[in-house]
């Protein structure tokens, strides 16, 4: 891949699409395609078949992607395991069909079985039932990595399949609805903190943990990788390291300053009890992350209060 290489990154709005497309700028690449989804709906196939033929890319990062925290993954499994077979199911075809050299296909780390060993290896892959809060969104990545490896296996096509921990940063939701844990905790703090309101609730224990990687760290990660690595097997991208919700929503409580209260309502679930990547494999290839997490927790909060207004 190379300055002039003709790059399509789907998902572009979205945070990790965004953090990709801003490296890639930075970094000095020139030709760069991007549609919202208003120009192209990654839904309808015929329309995605239109425009790799249209415009026929060289490389694809397939970022697109139906996301949410566990609300709205309860509320609608339907819809994240439809819209996102969708989505996945056309790029992936339509970069075979239209020549693609090489396709980045946005995993997550969902996608491993919920109460796997720690720190999770790829090859725990598959192995033992999934966490039932996202395994409608979990499944249909399931079914992308499977799809990239079977493209691979039967025409060639050099589609990899990478595995990120759970991402935050600039660019994220800041919704309750859609939040993941670190967006949702800032918006109640910050929000708990401006209407001088005392306590603030929490789902579940507080005990579960979680890895945590910055939006422009996993943008790093997916360059190297689609310039490092070209093997059919999954690979995780994280930063070795976890702490509990409950630590995570004292840093977050600190940062923004709120000073009540926090109540743990254990009558809902926590997730998974703990996530945290084994990330040897990236390691030994060469590459690690560089944001640290308190770090990149004040400046996504930075960065929250002066581009989210919030209803």
């Amino acid at each position: 891949m190379n300055k002039n290489s003709k790059i399509y990154i789907a998902g572009h709005t979205g945070l990790v699409g965004g953090a990709i497309s801003r490296l890639l700028k930075k970094e000095g690449y020139k030709n760069l395609v991007e549609k919202t989804r208003a120009e192209l709906n990654l839904e309808n196939e015929l329309a995605v078949q239109s425009f790799f033929e249209k415009e026929k890319p060289e490389y694809v990062f397939l970022c697109a992607a139906k996301v949410g925290g566990i609300i709205s993954n309860s509320k609608k499994p339907a819809e994240f395991i439809l819209n996102n077979l969708k989505i996945q199911n056309n790029i992936i075809d339509s970069s075979y069909k239209s020549g693609v050299k090489k396709l980045l296909f946005m995993g997550s780390s969902c996608i491993y079985p919920r109460m796997a060993q720690q720190p999770i290896k790829e090859e725990y892959f598959m192995t033992g039932p999934l966490e039932p809060t996202n395994e409608a969104y979990a499944v249909a990545k399931i079914a992308g990595i499977n799809m990239c490896q079977s493209y691979r296996k039967q025409y060639g096509s050099n589609f990899i399949s990478v595995m990120p921990t759970n991402v935050y940063g600039p660019g994220d939701y800041f919704d309750l609805e859609r939040s993941h844990v670190v967006g949702a905790l800032i918006v109640k703090c910050h929000t708990a903190k401006k209407e001088n309101i005392k306590e603030i609730t929490l789902w579940g224990t507080g005990n579960a943990k979680r890895e945590y990687i910055h939006c422009d760290d996993l943008a790093d990660a997916s360059l190297f990788l689609m310039k490092n690595y070209d093997d059919g097997e999954i690979i995780n991208i994280g930063v070795g390291e976890d702490i509990s919700i409950k630590e995570l929503a004292k840093k977050i409580k600190k940062i923004t300053g709120f000073e009540g209260k926090i109540i743990w309502d254990t009558t809902k679930p926590d997730g998974m009890p703990r996530k945290l990547l084994n990330v040897d494999k990236l390691h030994t290839l060469g590459w690690k992350h560089s944001i640290d997490f308190d770090r990149g927790i004040r400046e996504t909060y930075e960065w929250f209060k002066k581009n989210i207004t919030l209803k």
